[in-house]
């Protein structure tokens, strides 16, 4: 790691941390976020619970990084995506998970081939009309006038539903998959895993349920779901079980985590801007540059990370071969030199697609088509039944560095 840094500037950045999980769950990070675009926009933290660790708070940078898998490796070996190693930390140990989002090429390229045309145009198109079916079913069966929680009862109730077609996972089970997706993305001291025992002993429960899944069907039909795709594809049908489990921890929080924060973060910018909601209803055809404009303010992952494989630079900053560097997209989404009034929600936004959140180059967002698709479906449906959504209590946010989300969200509808 880097031995001799200078560090210029406000001596209030000088030893910050801004990967500290309460300046998350408080809403309490993004003035620190544009402090550090203006003053320190590649920002070193010399001591953390992570250890050291550069932060990449601009757009510009955040972008130049994200595309440069030559010099900045998401490879498990390195340490992975997360700024947490996590169970990811040790090559050694017996528990040392790579998914393809943790590989450099060429070993990413195929594996994520392998379950890519899962979220192809075509299966979207197929996808639509069952999303759709649930998601009015959901949406009808909801008290009108009655307070009750968002977050549980239609965001992590349409994703899970999803994840469990896209698995093609008994559908009695699916809220494992909730509960797998919390356990890979939790701090290993929060309250929902308590400990890394704890975290690995329901994540290894994980691997052998989906291990008996692709026992029956590496043999069967050529089926259109996730674990007959890894079961029957030569890049990943005879990979080792922590290769396994590693792919289906990244698919798991991809399709949960994300899509599920997002639908929760539109009822929290439509509560926070309801005069975008009354533009979206006059104009419905706003509605997919609203969807992106939603994601960028939301910004569902607030960070990815890399580590430098050279000696190198990120705009002037030198960077030495090892160091951890955390690109903060919830930062980039807020760069008033990309974005105007950046923390704004503006559905009319020019140039709301470019949001960061999804990332750029090799390992942009998989399925980031399929959640456009479940947020269009989803207000499309919302608008047809009601005035608004209010949140009537206190929004629980959930305590992560990583995964930008709620846990608890009390509403009421308004018809």
């Amino acid at each position: 790691m880097s031995e001799s840094i200078s560090v210029t500037g406000d001596s209030e950045l000088a030893n910050f941390n801004p990967a500290d999980p309460k300046l998350f769950s408080e809403e309490r990070i993004l003035p620190y976020f544009k402090q550090m675009r203006a003053e320190q926009p590649v920002h070193y933290c010399p001591d953390s619970p992570y250890g050291p660790f550069w932060s990449v708070t601009r757009y510009k940078d955040i972008m130049a990084v994200d595309k440069n898998h030559e010099q900045f490796s998401s490879d498990a070996i390195h340490g992975g995506i997360m700024i947490d190693d996590g169970i990811v930390k040790d090559a050694d140990s017996d528990f040392f998970v790579k998914s393809f989002i943790t590989m450099d090429p060429p070993e990413h390229g195929p594996q994520r081939k392998a379950v890519s045309k899962i979220v192809a145009p075509a299966s979207l198109a197929n996808f639509e009309g069952l999303i759709r079916t649930r998601t009015r079913t959901l949406l009808d069966s909801l008290p009108v006038g009655e307070t009750f929680d968002w977050v549980d009862n239609v965001s992590i109730e349409l994703t899970t539903m999803m994840l469990a077609t896209l698995f093609d996972f008994p559908f009695e089970d699916r809220r494992k998959l909730t509960r797998w997706s919390d356990v890979t993305t939790a701090e290993a001291d929060s309250p929902i895993v308590g400990s890394q025992e704890q975290r690995i002993s329901e994540l290894m429960e994980c691997l052998t349920y989906f291990k008996r899944l692709k026992e029956e069907r590496r043999d069967g039909p050529a089926n259109f779901d996730l674990v007959t795709m890894l079961a029957q594809d030569a890049a990943t049908a005879d990979q080792p079980d922590s290769h396994f489990l590693g792919n289906l921890m990244l698919l798991i929080v991809g399709g949960n985590d994300t899509t599920r924060n997002t639908m929760s973060g539109s009822v929290n910018a439509f509560n926070q801007y309801p005069d975008q909601l009354e533009k979206l209803r006059a104009r419905p055809e706003l509605l997919d540059n609203a969807i992106s404009e939603i994601v960028r303010w939301q910004t569902p992952l607030a960070h990815m990370r890399r580590t430098a494989t050279v000696d190198t630079n990120i705009g002037a900053q030198p960077i030495r071969k090892g160091d951890k560097v955390v690109m903060w997209y919830y930062s980039g989404n807020r760069d008033e030199d990309v974005f105007e009034n950046a923390d704004a929600l503006d559905i009319e936004r020019a140039n709301a697609r470019s949001t960061i959140s999804f990332g750029f180059g090799l390992h942009r967002c998989l399925g980031l088509r399929l959640a456009e698709l479940q947020m269009r479906v989803l207000w499309q449906e919302i608008m047809k039944r009601w005035q608004r959504i209010e949140i009537v209590g206190d929004v629980e946010r959930v305590e992560s560095n990583f995964v930008n989300g709620y846990a608890r969200m009390p509403v009421r509808l308004i018809p």
